[in-house]
């Protein structure tokens, strides 16, 4: 005789596994200096980019050649050119207006440039769709979070996974083996960002209840789901304190340090200072300045865009 279902047997299909809120964080604490050492290495490469770039470190990744974007008479990016280059940190920054968002846009295929090209590993992305630069290999967050609220965290960041997966609809519809593959390989991966990231404890909770914090990593975490070649951060510490931004400056050296290339904008001028390689300074849709922290710091045309300074008076 079969047996009655007992109601508090959990369903036969359930959504992704996740530990109990706590638990991981309770492991942690139990293990020892070196324990935790290794744990962290483990995670990182399970975290780290997994795809053939064509360009060694340190080489051109990603390059702007003259790109204009106007709207109508308005000329948001006048003819602005700089590169990338694989492994390092790169700030993007300038005044309100400068153009700074446009331009990530413009490489991330929501607008497409007036003139000029932007080069992905040498190859200009002309008319690619938003969807095709992402499986290329360019992932962004945004200045106003982004996520699927009703979702919990570690579903948003599977839904990033699906940009490599490699299953076609007939086979997902089949549930071939495939695609149980990649659906494992997908929570797997989404665990060990979402503790990259620093909210492991969190995966089960849904998005929209989770911390401002929290959800800005989140974010970071689906982006890094894609296994970008550039990752692109919009003003990742918009509303956070002064230790969440310290925080976020650890989290986003420990992104480039795991083999990731870094784009920041970002209006905290500490944090820019602080955390990346180099710097490009727009004004106006104009680039007025490339060059190291140092250099910027000291730049006259840039700390006239910043104070105000008559350009008659800048060196």
């Amino acid at each position: 005789m079969s047996q009655p279902n007992n109601p508090a047997d959990p369903p036969a299909e359930s959504g992704p596994e996740v530990r109990a809120e706590g638990g991981l964080v309770a492991e942690l604490e139990q293990m020892t200096a070196a324990e935790r050492a290794e744990h962290e290495a483990e995670v990182a490469e399970v975290v780290a980019p997994d795809r053939e770039i064509a360009v060694g470190m340190g080489e051109t990744l990603l390059e702007l050649d003259a790109v204009t974007v106007q709207f109508g008479g308005l000329v948001a990016l006048d003819s602005v050119s700089f590169q990338i280059r694989r492994g390092e940190i790169l700030g993007l920054i300038g005044p309100n207006g400068a153009g700074k968002t446009t331009c990530f846009n413009a490489m991330t295929g929501v607008y497409r440039p007036s003139s000029g090209n932007v080069l992905l590993e040498g190859a200009p992305l002309r008319k690619a769709s938003r969807h095709a630069i992402t499986q290329l290999g360019i992932a962004r967050t945004f200045q106003n979070i982004r996520l699927f609220g009703e979702m919990t965290a570690l579903e948003n960041v599977v839904v990033g996974t699906d940009a490599r997966h490699k299953t076609s609809v007939i086979g997902a519809l089949l549930r071939l083996p495939r695609h149980h593959h990649e659906e494992r390989d997908a929570v797997d991966r989404a665990m060990a960002l979402l503790e990259f990231v620093g909210i492991a404890d969190r995966a089960a909770d849904k998005a929209k209840n989770l911390p401002y914090g929290y959800q800005r990593r989140l974010e970071i975490a689906r982006a890094l789901a894609t296994e970008p070649k550039l990752l692109c951060l919009d003003e990742p510490a918009a509303g956070f304190n002064p230790q969440e931004k310290e925080e976020l400056m650890g989290l986003i050296r420990k992104i480039r340090d795991d083999g990731y290339t870094v784009l920041l904008i970002e209006h905290d001028m500490k944090l820019v200072m602080g955390v990346t390689d180099r710097i490009v300074v727009l004004e106006f849709g104009k680039k007025i300045a490339d060059g190291l922290p140092a250099e910027i710091r000291e730049n006259p045309a840039v700390i006239a865009a910043y104070l105000g300074v008559p350009d008659d008076d800048v060196a």
